[in-house]
Formats: C-alpha cells, sequence, structure tokens
C-alpha cells in the first residue's frame, strides 16, 4: 500500500482472542475529556472542583488496511451476538522513513462501526473506508 506523504498510523489493538492490527492514512479522536463537579463551600473566595467521570470518545481510523485476519467481521459478529470483547493497544505514527514519531495508548476501546470500501471496479480502493471504536481516551 503507498502512502502519498510516506507516513501513516500503525495499529495495534489486542483483546481476549482477537487482534486489530492495520495501517491507517487517517486516525481522529485520539482525545481525552474529564468533567468536574464544582462545588463551592460557605466561607471560601475559590471553588473545588471534584472527579465526576470522563466522557466516552470515538477513535476514528480511515482509509487504510486491517492486515490482522478478518478480526473486523470476527468483531462485529461478537457485537451481533452480544458480546462485546474490550480492546487495548497502540496507535503510532510512523514516519516516512519507517521509524515510529509517535505512540498513544489505547485502553477499553470497543468496535461500534466499520464501514467497508465503495467497490468500483475502474479504481483501486483501499480495503477498510472506516472504523470507530468508542473508548474512554488516550494516554
Amino acid at each position: 500500500m503507498a502512502y502519498l506523504s510516506g507516513a501513516y498510523f500503525d495499529l495495534l489493538l489486542l483483546g481476549a482472542g482477537v487482534a486489530l492490527e492495520g495501517r491507517f492514512t487517517s486516525v481522529s479522536g485520539l482525545n481525552m475529556e474529564v468533567e468536574y463537579e464544582v462545588y463551592n463551600e460557605g466561607g471560601l473566595n475559590y471553588p473545588r472542583f471534584f472527579f465526576k467521570e470522563t466522557k466516552p470518545q470515538v477513535l476514528v481510523l480511515e482509509q487504510g488496511v486491517v492486515t490482522s485476519v478478518d478480526s473486523v467481521s470476527l468483531l462485529m459478529n461478537m457485537c451481533i451476538l452480544g458480546m462485546s470483547i474490550p480492546l487495548a493497544g497502540t496507535v503510532t505514527l510512523i514516519d516516512s522513513f519507517g521509524a515510529p514519531q509517535r505512540v498513544w495508548s489505547i485502553v477499553g476501546a470497543y468496535l461500534q462501526k466499520y464501514i467497508g470500501p465503495e467497490l468500483n471496479s475502474n479504481q483501486a480502493a483501499l480495503a477498510v473506508s472506516r472504523i470507530e471504536l468508542i473508548y474512554n481516551g488516550c494516554c
């Protein structure tokens, strides 16, 4: 698979008996959001903040190839049967020389959506158009 700039994102997520590996040209949703509760005590001039919860994020992987053996269909079939497997691993930015530049750790990711390629016999298409995973934020 040839990338225009030579850089790509390498994905490795592992779960119980399943591995999701691939290379993608676009990754978004590498966020983390925390909600706090503000508490004001009488007589104090400043508020106190208490941790309330983390807000779920959506990790979006676009225009790539899944290199593990049909793990997306395995994960989708398990979701259909009501068995959702948490995945954990890394997203690594690889530069045009093949050297890793930045690594993001992903924990507790669940497959939410898969969009396959648009098939056209006159054009070359990548194997995966979009994969979405819901998770609690990256590190």
